[in-house]
């Protein structure tokens, strides 16, 4: 028994019990005490994370023919890992997997899952931090469950990759809990946290870390009362109710999921209505679809980008030396960009030339720790670094100033002459411009080195990936600096080289600015929103035009366009007007849309029947624009540039990503199109060099 894990064993309390005997397996530690209580620790072998894989299953069963065999006095699981409970199943074990032998590994996980729910002892899963998947199914099949205050979440995220829980889920918990908030945490894939936990009934008890022992004792003995099964659930799951509620489920499902793209909503609805009365049916089934989903293009695009957002990550390390930074500029992104890094635990100064700014940002910063679940003290932790710097005193301190003024070359550059003299040694001086090439702003320094973009996307707390922007006099030490700071954040970096509109803008541009023009030309906009929403984007150009701001848009579309060999479309001078008048889309409540609560109002039934001319004319000149950019090296890594689009843009992920989509329709077939158009609409369209290479 390692040092290590003997004190991770202390770390959860178990130390206050006398232990007869401590032995291991690879990925579990097994403590037995003197009451005779056996306390299972999960350590999955060279991983900083549990996941609930077929051989740590299989560990699990073999300990349990010892536990049956022996019948001690109670079972207690729990982790070794500081990081929480289990973060669910390994996703590598669903790659090259026929269906057949998907439904094969699921039984055999299902046997071990209903073995430990029949012990004939008191079962307990003590739970921290995050209890998702596979791992919220183990807790499942223990008797009772106790979370660990502070960082508790619990979840089935199954539905972003296409699936529904597969080992119990589905069945467990429609009967644990309210079977209606059951399904909605198994359709969204949403987190439950901390006290939200024990109100749904998810867990039988909340404890601050050191009084985990005494609850493991009190449900040992009995006195922590199990969630009760109310009436109420067992009328929701009763046939006629499920019938109800299902159709209700699958109306609020399809304007989420539409299923012509996401099956796996629909499939778990279906599985739950039809066999939620009878619970052994229920689990045969959710096994066979599992393993039906599992094949599924869209579950495969959707574990294929589960995996780029692993690649993107593990392209750099995420000990970052920037313990300082000083934001200058606190609008909208700024702020947003200052109060993010202050709940990420660094100190960060905010300056600004008027001190309603930087107070909007502490505001806009204690209601995101609201969001995030924070509790009151870490709010307040979160407060305090955040320090307003009227003066601009933070850059002689910090590590890393970050400069967020406005879109002008001259403004940007005026102000990094006042500045670098007074950067301490070795301090990096970053801007998240979005559209200005990096390598012109570096000209006005005398270290460019030590310069770089670091482009956010808005709004900073939702919006994973970062582009992190290197020019031709970017030092390597810099550039591995910043992307281990992006990842220190919970950030995603995707590198990128100084480029018009750099990858992101240059390949969302053509999007756009073509969604206008087809509008221009008299098709409706709520049609020509329609159709890429069909396609499978979050959102409709037109729609998402207004959102951007129509006047951040045109300024970066005219950045782009002066910068680009190959020609863009003009941008329409009704456009134009609609600026000059203050219609600026949701920032002013009116552009191409009216906005109401920070909505846009839809009236009017769009038709079914979309033309996919209009459909090809929006995603083909993106499409372009990423193999242009691959082609220019302004992202090496053609998987990357597929995941950067997806996490920037909302590119439909169950189509893969742009490339990816590409060569599955067929690059010939997309070749044989923009020629087409091209001679249609002129020579924007005419297809990159870089689709022969493809």
């Amino acid at each position: 028994m390692t040092i290590n894990v003997l004190q991770k064993i202390e770390a959860l309390d178990f130390n206050k019990s006398s232990h007869k005997s401590i032995s291991e397996k690879t990925h579990w530690k097994i403590l037995h005490d003197n009451d005779n209580v056996v306390r299972l620790l999960l350590d999955k072998k060279d991983s900083s994370t549990n996941t609930l894989s077929a051989d740590v299953l299989q560990e699990l069963d073999e300990i349990l023919n010892s536990i049956e065999a022996t019948l001690p006095h109670a079972l207690v699981i729990s982790s070794a890992k500081s990081g929480g409970f289990c973060a669910g199943a390994d996703i590598k074990e669903f790659k090259n997997i026929d269906e057949s032998g998907m439904i094969d590994i699921l039984n055999r996980g299902h046997a071990v899952l209903d073995r430990l729910a029949s012990l004939k002892i008191p079962t307990i899963a003590v739970i921290h931090g995050h209890c998702l998947g596979g791992g919220l199914e183990l807790a499942l099949a223990c008797d009772q469950r106790i979370g660990v205050k502070n960082d508790l979440e619990i979840g089935f995220p199954e539905i972003k990759l296409g699936v529904h829980p597969g080992l119990g889920g589905t069945f467990r918990l429609t009967r644990l809990i309210n079977p209606v908030d059951a399904m909605t945490m198994m359709l969204t894939g949403k987190s439950v946290y901390n006290g939200q936990a024990k109100k749904r009934g998810l867990i039988d008890d909340l404890v601050e870390q050191r009084h985990i022992e005494n609850a493991v004792q009190a449900a040992i003995s009995g006195d922590l009362k199990k969630h009760k099964h109310s009436f109420k659930n067992f009328i929701l799951n009763i046939s006629a109710a499920r019938k109800f509620a299902s159709k209700k489920m699958r109306v609020l499902s399809e304007k989420k999921a539409p299923s012509d793209h996401y099956p796996a909503p629909y499939a778990l609805i279906d599985l739950w209505e039809t066999f939620g009365g009878r619970i052994k049916k229920m689990q045969a089934e959710e096994v066979k679809s599992f393993a039906r989903l599992l094949k599924s293009d869209t579950a495969q695009n959707l574990i294929r980008v589960f995996f780029l957002h692993q690649s993107l990550k593990s392209a750099t390390g995420n000990h970052s030396s920037i313990r300082h930074v000083h934001v200058i500029g606190a609008g909208s992104m700024g702020g947003d960009i200052a109060g993010w890094c202050a709940m990420q635990g660094l100190t960060v100064t905010l300056s600004d030339q008027k001190k309603e700014p930087i107070a909007n940002t502490v505001k806009n910063t204690e209601k995101l720790c609201l969001e995030k679940h924070k509790s009151e003290i870490e709010t307040r932790a979160t407060l305090d670094r955040l320090i307003p710097d009227l003066q601009g005193k933070g850059v002689y301190k910090a590590d890393l100033i970050i400069e967020a003024v406005p879109e002008n070359i001259e403004i940007k550059q005026q102000l990094y002459k006042s500045i670098e003299s007074r950067m301490k040694n070795g301090a990096i001086l970053a801007t998240n411009t979005s559209s200005i090439l990096i390598g012109q702003l570096a000209d006005s320094l005398e270290n460019p080195a030590r310069f770089m973009g670091l482009h956010f996307f808005n709004p900073v707390s939702k919006m994973l990936i970062v582009e992190t922007i290197h020019h031709a006099h970017t030092s390597d030490d810099v550039m591995a600096q910043m992307l281990s700071f992006t990842r220190s954040i919970g950030k995603v970096p995707v590198t990128v080289a100084s480029y018009p509109g750099f990858l992101v803008n240059r390949a969302l541009t053509p999007y756009l600015l073509e969604a206008i023009t087809i509008v221009e030309e008299g098709i409706d906009k709520k049609h020509v929103d329609a159709a890429a929403r069909k396609f499978g984007m979050p959102m409709g150009p037109i729609e998402l035009a207004d959102q951007i701001g129509l006047d951040v848009c045109v300024h970066v579309a005219d950045m782009i366009a002066d910068s680009l060999d190959k020609p863009m479309v003009k941008i329409p001078d009704s456009v134009r007007k609609k600026i000059n008048n203050g219609e600026l889309g949701k920032k002013s409540g009116q552009g191409f849309y009216r906005w109401k609560n920070g909505k846009a109002e839809h009236d009017g039934i769009v038709e079914q029947n979309l033309d996919d001319q209009i459909t090809d004319r929006l995603i083909l000149p993106m499409l372009d624009a990423c193999v242009e950019c691959h082609r220019k090296g302004v992202v090496k890594n053609i998987d990357h540039l597929d995941g950067a689009m997806i996490f920037a843009t909302g590119f439909a992920p169950f189509r893969g990503g742009p490339i990816h989509y590409a060569r599955a329709r067929g690059i010939d077939d997309i070749v044989k199109t923009l020629d087409k158009f091209s001679h249609q609409y002129g020579d924007r369209f005419l297809p990159d060099p870089g689709w022969k290479d493809l």
